[in-house]
């Protein structure tokens, strides 16, 4: 029987006293299971993705830094192979090459690590499309001539 201000859900029975889980003595309980939920064992893998956000500024972050240090790594190992081309052939040209394919490297790996994600489809245009109107109007003015 309820009295006024409680309810089922509050924790406590019809008899007016708490539900309790009674376990012998010596004897551990069970920890609960956790939700299977639709799709069991998946949820470690591949979260659910229930909402429209974009990623995180972290996330994003993250992904540049890893991207410019992805880009930036092979320009060591241009280097050192121009060194190592002219040590073994004694190829200057070949060398040049090398140099010149790592110059641009730092520009590209900057451009590309400061880009921002794609824009979708559902993200608004900022552009209102008027194309036609002037931002001012031309009409004759007075001048004082002196």
């Amino acid at each position: 029987m309820q009295r006024d201000g409680e309810s089922q859900a509050d924790g406590s029975s019809g008899a007016g006293r708490p539900d309790v889980e009674f376990h012998p003595a010596g004897s551990i309980p069970k920890p609960p299971r956790p939700s299977q939920g639709y799709f069991p064992g998946e949820e470690k893998k591949h979260p659910a993705l229930i909402t429209e956000a974009q990623t995180s500024l972290e996330q994003q972050h993250r992904a540049r830094v890893r991207r410019y240090i992805i880009i930036m790594s092979f320009r060591i190992p241009c280097l050192i192979g121009a060194a190592a081309a002219y040590g073994i052939w004694h190829s200057w040209w070949l060398s040049l090459l090398i140099i010149g394919v790592s110059v641009p490297l730092p520009w590209i790996a900057v451009l590309i690590a400061n880009d921002r994600p794609p824009r979708t489809h559902d993200e608004p245009s900022r552009w209102d499309g008027r194309r036609d109107q002037t931002a001012l109007e031309s009409r004759p003015h007075k001048s004082i001539d002196g």
